[in-house]
């Protein structure tokens, strides 16, 4: 897999935590440090640890799924892709969370905005990927893009909070057909 093909994949996995701290930045007058570092570190180290986890889970069974590995990425991948477009589609650009940065907060939220990323690494034990160096890389997206959702939240709101998720999940989908496409051509 490429580097860009991995930062594609960053940004569409980065999208529900991108959202999430544009909703905080809304509630900020004024964005500290530790604002910037509880996003950047909760987020991004979430998104980093949880494709690795999958990777592991993934790895332990590849050697039985060897035969269907590119179904098995396609439909992880699609079907993450998908629920992002389907939530994104029915929620609009709301934004109703609250500038809560407490411990618990924020764990919460880096696991369920590191979801996908989980699944995302499942798929990863099926080809051919430097599992440390993707998650580095979807970690240090996904902290980046949080903590530039936290200015963009405090200046313009969320008018394209769905648009971006609509976007990340097509780049998923698009990123499951790649497996389909590679194995019967």
């Amino acid at each position: 897999m490429s580097t860009f093909e991995l930062i594609l994949i960053a940004l569409a996995l980065s999208m529900d935590a991108f959202a999430v701290s544009i909703a905080k930045g809304l509630a900020l007058r004024h964005i500290s440090i530790s604002h910037r570092l509880s996003v950047g570190l909760w987020f991004g180290g979430f998104q980093a640890l949880m494709p690795v986890a999958g990777y592991f889970l993934g790895s332990t069974f590849a050697n039985y799924f060897t035969n269907i590995d590119h179904w098995i990425a396609f439909v992880l991948l699609s079907s993450v892709g998908i629920n992002m477009i389907r939530e994104a589609w029915g929620k609009g650009d709301s934004c109703d969370a609250k500038a809560d940065f407490s411990t618990l907060n924020m764990l919460l939220l880096a696991v369920a905005t590191s979801i996908d990323a989980l699944i995302v690494g499942v798929s990863f034990a099926f080809w051919e990927v430097d599992i440390f160096y993707s998650a580095t890389l979807i970690g240090i997206v996904t902290a980046l893009l949080s903590i530039a959702g936290l200015h963009i939240g405090q200046l313009f709101g969320c008018r394209h909070r769905s648009k971006a998720e609509i976007f990340g999940g097509v780049v998923l989908v698009l990123l499951g057909i790649k497996p389909l496409v590679e194995h019967f051509l």
